[in-house]
């Protein structure tokens, strides 16, 4: 997909790391000028409290072969939001790709904690991180994106439609923040239809980014070493297989065919082709249902 994106410019918002980091690198891969936004710079952290930054994301695009520009930008701020958008329209005059990337919460919820027992300012707050940002950055970069039409908005979320329509997801909050991600795509797509615009939900599979890759003790060169911990998550994959997937529905004149969907990195992976960067095209969600949920010993083939 090299500079099949040339000319393009996206937004990318909640690009520091995981999920937006390599989506954002892969637009820029592909020839985009993708601006990076996030709380975490060289100068300032957010209370996640980590090394990443949205400065060397931007370095990353531009290596890839785009142009990445980061800003900082708090998408619970309105004023924020708005100045944003405004800087993208005075420096580039339009805005082809949206990618509502917030989440933030990874500290915030407990692990099968009943409504009553998790902390409710921590639950309401993911609320807000996951629900209010996209929609306070979708509310004022839409009237910008549908000046032309082909316009792309991707809800990030965990978990497909299906998925997380018949499946409990963690707690209360954390299952009401993901599975009403995939329903702020499908509302979006009758909204913008009309403009030949087209929102979808995306949802990567057991995703091996920096938190995730800290918390088994491994590094992207040693992952493989936390299958004696965990055997399943063999089916993981890196940040750069969901930027892949953005990125072929970004170059992808025939992307109106998925507005309202809900999609998974492995479900594009086979559609358009692509692989993650070992190669392989893990379909994570498949491998969920049919191993990991119905009890059966962990084995990826047919499944990456």
């Amino acid at each position: 997909m090299t500079n099949t994106l040339t000319g393009k410019v996206a937004l990318v918002a909640g690009a520091t790391r995981g999920a937006g980091r390599g989506i954002a690198t892969q637009l820029g891969a592909a020839g985009a000028t993708v601006y990076v936004t996030g709380r975490s710079t060289r100068s300032e952290r957010s209370e996640i409290d980590r090394d990443e930054t949205i400065e060397e994301t931007a370095e990353r695009v531009t290596a890839a072969g785009g142009h990445g520009i980061a800003v900082r930008v708090d998408h619970l701020e309105p004023q924020q939001v708005a100045a944003l958008v405004a800087r993208i329209d005075r420096e580039q005059g339009r805005l082809d790709v949206l990618v509502n990337n917030i989440w933030g919460g990874e500290l915030l919820f407990g692990w099968n904690e009943k409504l009553w027992e998790h902390s409710l300012d921590d639950g309401l707050h993911i609320l807000r991180l996951a629900i209010d940002t996209h929609i306070i950055t979708s509310h004022h970069a839409l009237p910008l994106m549908i000046r032309e039409p082909g316009a792309l908005v991707v809800e990030i979320t965990d978990g497909t439609a299906q998925y997380n329509a018949e499946n409990y997801r963690i707690s209360l909050f954390y299952d009401l923040a993901k599975t009403s991600v995939n329903r702020l795509a499908f509302a979006q797509s009758k909204e913008l239809a009309e403009y030949g615009a087209t929102a979808l939900s995306l949802t990567p599979g057991w995703m091996r980014s920096e938190i995730m890759l800290d918390a088994f003790g491994v590094t992207e060169e040693t992952w493989r070493d936390a299958l004696g911990k965990q055997p399943h998550f063999a089916i993981s994959e890196t940040p750069a297989y969901i930027g892949r997937a953005v990125a072929a529905l970004a170059s992808d004149p025939e992307r109106a065919r998925w507005n309202g969907r809900s999609l998974s990195s492995g479900e594009l992976a086979h559609e358009y082709g692509f692989t993650d960067l070992d190669g392989s095209r893990p379909d994570a969600w498949r491998y969920m249902v049919e191993v990991q949920d119905a009890g059966k010993p962990a084995d990826t083939t047919g499944y990456r």
